[in-house]
């Protein structure tokens, strides 16, 4: 492997970003995978992300097998697994990080061009044959979506391995509410590999001459005049405007051939990016894989490793991979304790039986009998009604910031798969102006011990989230479809206190198989879900214990004042307030 140190690659405004370049020894033109991001990429994944790295090769041992692991670095490819089967491997450092100098500000139109550039640049070099493509995971999946909107030419395909794609719904504001995550990362992630820290920060593993975050040692005051306000920019703009518009997915420019890999784990953060990229992007050549386990580990093993080199070794390579025959849809199936691979033709599945369960004031989840489509009915439009509905207005209260209400179906007679979006209605006043509303749908066992799963974060994850403002209430009604109900988030219609309103909450994707005799549960609260108050985990990356949300969380005083948001919410019931959850289930073969 010849690897080319700190490469230089002049931006249109002349800031120098630097790349580590990894090729075969043999002189030729090979097919580019490219990866632009902040985390350094002189430094190694052992040493920025210990716990990560550690639990991965435990429990994975075919992640490091094969290769002399030097050259690992944080949610992108082992060059070691990729040159010797004739790729080029570029590594940038964005713009602001690492050893590339510049202001810092994260998928920002600014970085944006610069990957562009990155990739134009690269398909021009004497040893690339004019096809680059993008891989990587989280901010290197994220940003792909970004720069595929501006159509570089020499862009020939993507894989988008657990990447958010919408900067307000997905990544900042869930339902509106505003995510703690991306300010602790600023100061975990990036603000430790910040270019200009020079002597101060590490040195390379691979390359110990090259000072991982720059040749210049800056003050703590220069390095904060050369990076945004992170945290404090995504709460000064708490609706959707230009702001989030100009860092989310443009769908209709996505025209590049591209898999995208999500996590049924993935609550909070890429979960919703995965699946709404298969359903909107103009691509006429798309994938979707969902699979479980940690946010990282998928990519590494020899699973995901396969399904990437089919996929690349098709569109940049012309192998013949079988990737033309791939069906559309690959499904890693969740079962409480084991996940059973599928393949399907689309997303949502088409067969799904869109399942009401009527929420009745007494706190039962009332499951009904599956039915069939109506004659001329669209498929994704079939629905069982239950006759739990109340007959007679009813209310239930809880605290607004509080564990708030569960309703809990009766044991399922039959094991029964629920894989797909789903979305609750519920009337809600509240004592004051404003309402959070925090969704969980929850499986227990017969004896009602709760059934979680190792998250793409927390090792404790439920089976799905969702939440809502009440607030940012108003739908888009072109959007909005059975099972993922689209906000506007447009503009604020404060509640008048005591009057309820209707409330469609969209929660994420899930694939669960409920095993016969547990139980199903929705979960309405005023605070982020809480697996246990104390687990002892944490992981070297973050700042939080892992509760059952991981960083995910929603708690920053600012945007949930008590004055609006600490009163008493209240749940209405009866004909005129009709509650439910609808539910895709998948009937048995």
């Amino acid at each position: 492997m010849q690897i080319d140190w700190d490469v230089g690659i002049r931006m249109d405004d002349g800031t120098v970003l630097r790349a580590d370049v990894f090729r075969p020894a043999r002189a030729g033109r090979y097919p580019v995978l490219l990866s632009y991001g902040p985390y350094a990429k002189g430094l190694a994944f052992q040493d920025g992300y210990p716990s990560a790295w550690q639990k991965m090769v435990a429990d994975h041992p075919d992640v490091p097998h094969g290769s002399s692991n030097l050259y690992q670095n944080w949610e992108v490819v082992d060059p070691e697994k990729w040159v010797p089967d004739g790729y080029v491997c570029v590594r940038v450092d964005s713009r602001g990080c690492g050893r590339s100098p510049g202001y810092v500000d994260h998928f920002s139109p600014r970085e944006t061009r610069d990957f562009h550039d990155c990739i134009e640049w690269a398909g021009v070099q004497p040893w690339c044959n004019g096809k680059v493509g993008l891989s990587g995971v989280s901010y290197f999946g994220i940003n792909q979506w970004q720069v595929a909107g501006l159509q570089p030419p020499h862009l020939a395909a993507m894989c988008i391995w657990e990447g958010a794609a919408d900067w307000y719904r997905d990544m900042t504001h869930h339902g509106g509410i505003l995510s703690t995550f991306w300010a602790n990362w600023y100061d975990m992630q990036v603000k430790t590999v910040q270019y200009g820290l020079g002597e101060r920060g590490p040195r390379s593993r691979a390359n110990p001459a090259l000072a991982v975050c720059g040749d210049e040692t800056m003050s703590d005051a220069q390095l904060a005049a050369n990076r945004c306000s992170f945290g404090d920019d995504i709460l000064a703009h708490p609706l959707e405007d230009d702001y989030h518009r100009e860092r989310s997915a443009q769908w209709d420019r996505i025209t590049v051939p591209f898999l995208s890999a999500g996590n049924w784990g993935g609550q909070g953060l890429h979960l919703r990016g995965n699946t709404e990229a298969f359903m909107r992007a103009a691509s006429s050549q798309k994938w979707l894989e969902m699979h479980g386990l940690e946010h990282w580990t998928h990519f590494y093993t020899d699973y995901g490793l396969a399904i990437q080199k089919r996929f690349f070794g098709h569109f940049l390579k012309g192998e013949r991979t079988g990737w033309d025959e791939e069906p559309p849809v690959r499904l890693q199936v969740r079962h409480v304790d084991h996940f059973e691979e599928r393949t399907e033709r689309e997303w949502p599945i088409a067969r799904t039986q869109w399942t009401k369960l009527h929420l009745a004031p007494e706190g039962t989840l009332g499951f009904a009998a599956l039915t069939t489509s109506l004659p001329g009915e669209p498929q994704d439009r079939r629905l069982a009604v239950s006759a739990a509905n109340p007959s007679t207005p009813f209310t239930l209260s809880f605290d607004a910031q509080g564990d708030g209400l569960t309703f809990l179906s009766e044991p399922l007679p039959e094991a029964t798969e629920i894989t797909g979006p789903l979305a609750a209605k519920l009337w809600a006043s509240s004592s004051t102006t404003d309402a959070d509303l925090f969704l969980v749908f929850r499986v227990f066992t017969a004896d009602l011990r709760e059934v979680t799963f190792a998250g793409a974060i927390d090792p404790h994850t439920p089976v799905a989230q969702g939440w809502l403002r009440a607030s940012h209430r108003e739908l888009d009604a072109q959007l909005s479809r059975e099972g993922r109900p689209y906000h506007t988030h447009a503009r604020e219609q404060k509640l008048t206190p005591g009057a309820p309103v209707e409330l469609d909450i969209e929660l994420w994707p899930t694939s669960i198989v409920v095993p016969a005799g547990c139980r199903i549960a929705l979960t309405v609260r005023g605070r982020d879900y809480v697996y246990a108050e104390k687990t002892g985990l944490k992981l070297s990356n973050f700042k939080n214990e892992l509760r059952g949300c991981g960083p995910f969380l929603h708690d920053d005083p600012r945007d949930r004042p008590a004055r609006e948001f600490a009163g008493r919410t209240t749940l209405h019931f009866g004909p005129a307030h009709p509650a439910w959850l609808v539910l895709p289930v998948i009937p048995a073969p």
